[in-house]
């Protein structure tokens, strides 16, 4: 289980945002990749805080409509919940290594999830949290 994958929102905002650019390029490939290879894990959270950024925050919001359509699409990866035990998990997590809490509910939901890596632009490149690897594509 270690080869899957977790997606921070932001890949995924990026991959819907046409107005994003060479990240929107690289976002795209990236999920087309794992998509076919099958190994994406996204959370609750993420699939929320997607609903609201590409319906109400990037410069060329998307309709609800198609928002749901492509979150449908979403449903066939991994989709790890939310739990009561992954809340304690990320406040001792963001305790321990002073991240944001919803940066620390991210990387507690990868670990539950047994990801071998997050994809993320919002945490340090290369280190390696509760045995999960950060990654920024980005870079």
């Amino acid at each position: 289980m270690k080869d899957k994958v977790f997606l921070d929102t932001n890949i995924l905002i990026y991959a819907h945002d046409r107005d994003a650019g060479l990240k929107h390029d690289m976002a795209l490939s990236i999920i087309e990749k794992i998509w076919e290879e099958e190994m994406g894990i996204i959370s609750t959270q993420v699939i929320q805080e997607f609903y609201v950024n590409v319906t109400r925050k990037i410069p060329n919001p998307i309709t609800p409509v198609q928002a749901r359509g492509i979150i449908l699409n979403y449903f066939s990866w991994q989709v790890e919940a939310v739990e009561p035990q992954t809340i304690l998990s990320a406040s001792e997590i963001e305790e321990k290594y002073i991240l944001s809490f919803w940066d620390s509910l991210i990387i507690a939901t990868a670990s539950q999830s047994e990801a071998g890596k997050i994809l993320t632009e919002d945490l340090n490149h290369g280190q390696i949290i509760e045995g999960v690897l950060i990654e920024n594509p980005f870079l």
